[in-house]
């Protein structure tokens, strides 16, 4: 149990994050109806997935590729796990 407990903490950060910040999830979609992010899942849902799969190392390093790769010159789009 202890050994998973930071990854516990940081999806429990993430999931603060969309309650709270998010355009996608938050009090802030009231902007954005039909989404901000370009990827589905959002970065935030992929990189909860990711830790939970692959753990906190190899799944937050995947999850940082993924928002490297948000950006203009991307069209974004399905992208799962």
């Amino acid at each position: 149990m202890l050994i998973h407990y930071p990854r516990y903490i940081v999806i429990k950060l993430l999931k603060l994050y969309q309650r709270t910040l998010s355009f996608d999830h938050g009090v802030f979609k009231i902007f954005f109806p039909r989404g901000f992010c370009k990827f589905k899942p959002t970065c935030s849902e992929y990189a909860i997935s990711a830790i939970e799969k692959y753990g906190l190392i190899k799944g937050g390093l995947k999850a940082l590729w993924r928002v490297l790769r948000c950006n203009p010159w991307n069209k974004g789009g399905w992208d799962p796990i």
